[in-house]
């Protein structure tokens, strides 16, 4: 399993916003929901939670799109990129789309969640699968064993 470096900046695809970590990731995951394929354009979406502390937007403004409900999820005005989501009731983290960093190469996904809805030709290289999200009480638990795979990368 690779090893996120950090800091690192990214930013969405016409570089209006840009953004920097300064934390490493607490778990990075590929999410197979049909909201995500819609959101992402893609099969899945990739992502990495953030400890909120070691978040920031450094250049931009990004705004809310989506469903806008409760849980935020941020784009670029310009060029419409989803960069991140403020989930509901979880204000310790962001959760990054991780293909907005500019290195990439530390970011496979430890989890995949929704592979009930998962487009059948799809296989990701998680360690861990859900068919929908995992129960909370297995995060702890998860969170842990990434911690320490990627502090032996």
């Amino acid at each position: 399993m690779n090893r996120l470096n950090v800091p690192q900046e990214g930013g969405c695809r016409c570089g209006q916003v840009r953004l920097k970590i300064s934390a490493a990731p607490i778990i990075t995951m590929a999410c197979h929901c049909t909201g995500c394929q819609k959101m992402s354009s893609s099969a899945f979406s990739l992502s990495a939670a953030i400890p909120a502390e070691g978040f920031e937007v450094i250049a931009g403004e990004p705004v809310i799109g989506g469903l806008h409900g409760a849980t935020r999820h941020y784009f670029c005005p310009h060029c419409l990129t989803w960069m991140f989501t403020r989930p509901e009731g979880m204000d310790w983290f962001v959760n990054l789309r991780s293909t907005m960093l500019d290195d990439t190469s530390g970011v496979a996904p430890f989890v995949e969640t929704f592979t009930s809805e998962k487009l059948p030709w799809v296989a990701t290289s998680a360690m861990h699968s859900y068919e929908t999200f995992p129960p909370m009480e297995a995060f702890g638990g998860l969170i842990q064993e990434f911690a320490e795979r990627t502090a032996s990368a």
